[in-house]
């Protein structure tokens, strides 16, 4: 796993749409899968600054995002279907089409969540999947002791998550209590992941996901599991990780190395 600690998070956004930006680069077809909340937002717009400003395309690209809330319509103010186009869909050439988000409202929830994994094994799997970490350790909306194997499937969210949550809605009450959620096991198939979290909220869950036991009581410990991470947190996220030094010198000796 690769430690990237950056002084802000600002520069992780940085990092995390350039990260974005030279996979497509690298590869115009390229399969994407994306993240909302908080922390991403960030890294959203600079990936758009950068779409302006050099000669990228998302002409070709399909993406995938993590999860969507049980019971709310794409059009719902509060929906990741909503939230992906405004912050970023509809600032870039990505056609809607080719842009796809766990249908909340469907009539199977359980045809959706097949349906969502033969879409994304369709298209030839998803080469890299962006991010976030919950309080409590989650990814995607994998809540403490789900299956380190597990698909796309409907899940009930923790109190914690919802409260976590509560500030994209009016109160709390208005959070759903579950959610269609990409599995462990299908963002583990990712060809490479890329973590961010920022803010000292996340200082605990990101030391436990890379210093601490493989378990599934903390969802993101699991991506110990997969050969090509890449870890980019701020100074505040990074405060409880014993060997944050360690991962300082390591980064120091890879740009070093690139240079030779």
């Amino acid at each position: 796993m690769r430690i990237v600690i950056q002084p802000d998070a600002a520069a992780v956004a940085t990092f995390a749409a350039m990260e974005i930006a030279n996979q497509v680069k690298s590869k115009p077809s390229s399969c994407l899968g994306l993240a909302t909340g908080g922390t991403p937002v960030g890294a959203y717009r600079e990936l758009i600054r950068l779409y302006k400003s050099i000669p990228i395309s998302f002409a070709n690209v399909n993406t995938f995002n993590l999860d969507e809330y049980v019971g709310l319509a794409a059009e719902h103010p509060c929906s990741y279907r909503r939230f992906m186009n405004e912050n970023l869909f509809q600032h870039i050439d990505i056609p809607l089409e080719q842009t796809f988000v766990p249908i909340g409202d469907a009539g199977s929830l359980h045809g959706e969540c097949l349906a969502y994994e033969e879409r994304i094994r369709s298209l030839g799997g998803i080469d890299l999947q962006l991010l976030g970490i919950g309080s409590d350790g989650h990814i995607a909306f994998n809540e403490p002791g789900s299956s380190l194997a597990s698909r796309t499937r409907v899940k009930t969210l923790t109190q914690l998550t919802r409260t976590d949550n509560a500030r994209f809605f009016d109160s709390i009450e208005q959070v759903p209590k579950s959610a269609i959620t990409m599995g462990i096991g299908t963002i583990l198939e990712s060809r490479s992941i890329l973590l961010i979290a920022c803010g000292a909220g996340k200082a605990d869950a990101i030391a436990a996901a890379v210093e601490g036991p493989l378990s599934a009581a903390l969802p993101a410990s699991s991506l110990q599991l997969h050969p090509c991470v890449t870890l980019v947190v701020d100074q505040a996220a990074a405060a409880g990780m014993k060997r944050a030094d360690y991962y300082r010198m390591s980064e120091a000796e890879r740009a070093r190395l690139e240079q030779l």
